[in-house]
């Protein structure tokens, strides 16, 4: 057997690998044993010579290996693969139940030990992105044991982020096996059935980590007036129709996005309450309705990622700021704000002290009753918490 490439670490460096933390970063390294192409697996060994870790190699991004095993004596192959591959989609096979849909993440990257590789289901179509350098050289290994995991009837590539810019990766779409994707995918969700647009829709073509906190915003919903923005495809306002809502309006700046909204609402025959359909970017919307002096039972703020890392974090937080003090402002005495953040530079911390500073500014006293996460086929390894991007809150106004 041939002998791994060794990345060998500065000396204290080693400490976050022996908590289990999946990244090694470039500054981490001393010296470099060996050529390890991109994506190559290599050794990863502390300053005294001690074996860490076997990790993907990458020499173009900050974060220049990520862990695929702590074991010395595992071999990382198309067998290992497989077989992470075959744990992950096994556990959301357990849970489906639980999940209530036909679409949900079988595997969540870091968190599932397969760092890079995102899968999500869509009914008989299955969405993968290979976002990193190591699931990238393994690209062709992960398709073929994907087939064979899912018996799928379509598999579509949604490798189109910039996260693999950082990574020195092209950017990559298109049909990766089976039949071609004519138009939106049919869904049901608790009940409710979507369209997702997975050619060129956000992310994989929907929002599944929020599948929970929409259900949580149809509780809540009857007989409200309710603010939906960032509404993208209408997955939030449409549970709150189904929850028994009297008036919507659903915002976004995307009018592909809410023609299919559109058609979700008129597909689900959700005519029992008012909607109405606003083409605009929402910071002007919500700036308008406060000078319409406009109110709401229930404001939902669901924007795109401000701060993908903590570098940007502190510009990003005046963003937020500045959507959640208007929403506020908008709010009836006793309604409710459900407000998120899935920018990874923002910790659940930071959101709170963001929120809090907001309700000040607004002159307004609120309280959090319930966290919101992410849907726990979106799990978080207790040694990657950056795997918790998603994180919100359901606020309401006393007074």
């Amino acid at each position: 057997m041939n002998e791994l490439p060794e990345i060998i670490l500065k000396p204290g460096r080693e400490k976050s690998l022996l908590r289990r933390h999946p990244w090694i970063f470039s500054g981490a390294i001393n010296t470099i044993h060996g050529s390890p192409r991109p994506g190559e697996t290599v050794a990863i060994v502390s300053s005294k010579d001690e074996f860490l870790a076997k990790a993907a190699f990458n020499p173009t991004s900050n974060i220049s290996g990520r862990v695929w095993t702590w074991n010395q004596s595992e071999i990382v192959d198309e067998d290992f693969m497989e077989k992470r591959l075959l744990h992950a989609i096994g556990i959301r096979r357990e849970q489906k139940n639980l999940i209530n849909s036909n679409a949900m993440r079988l595997v969540h990257a870091e968190s599932d030990g397969l760092p890079g590789l995102v899968l999500d289901q869509y009914g008989e179509v299955y969405v993968v992105q290979f976002l990193t350098a190591g699931a990238e050289f393994w690209k062709d290994t992960l398709i073929e044991s994907i087939r064979a995991a899912t018996q799928a009837k379509t598999i579509y590539e949604r490798s189109d982020v910039d996260v693999r810019k950082l990574e020195g990766l092209s950017l990559s779409s298109g049909l990766l096996f089976g039949e071609a994707i004519s138009g939106p995918v049919e869904i049901v969700e608790n009940d409710l059935r979507f369209l997702v647009n997975v050619v060129d829709g956000h992310k994989t073509g929907f929002y599944l980590d929020q599948r929970d906190n929409r259900y949580t915003a149809r509780q809540i919903s009857e007989g409200s007036k309710i603010l939906d923005c960032f509404a993208y495809t209408g997955g939030f306002s449409l549970n709150c129709a189904f929850g028994g809502a009297k008036d919507i309006f659903m915002v976004d700046a995307s009018a592909p996005a809410l023609e299919i909204a559109r058609s979700n609402v008129q597909n689900n025959k959700l005519n029992n309450c008012n909607i109405d359909y606003i083409e605009l970017d929402v910071f002007k919307y919500l700036r308008m309705l406060r000078d319409q002096a406009e109110s709401f039972d229930l404001v939902i703020l669901d924007p795109p990622k401000f701060a993908p890392t903590a570098a940007q974090a502190e510009r990003a937080a005046r963003g937020y700021k500045d959507i959640n003090l208007l929403a506020l402002k908008l709010l009836n005495p006793q309604g409710y704000l459900l407000t998120f953040s899935c920018s990874g530079g923002i910790s659940e911390e930071f959101f709170q002290k963001i929120i809090a500073g907001a309700a000040l500014d607004a002159g307004v006293e609120a309280v959090i009753v319930k966290r919101l996460f992410q849907a726990f086929d979106h799990p978080v390894a207790l040694n990657f918490p950056e795997g918790a991007y998603l994180k919100g809150f359901l606020i309401k106004k006393l007074s």
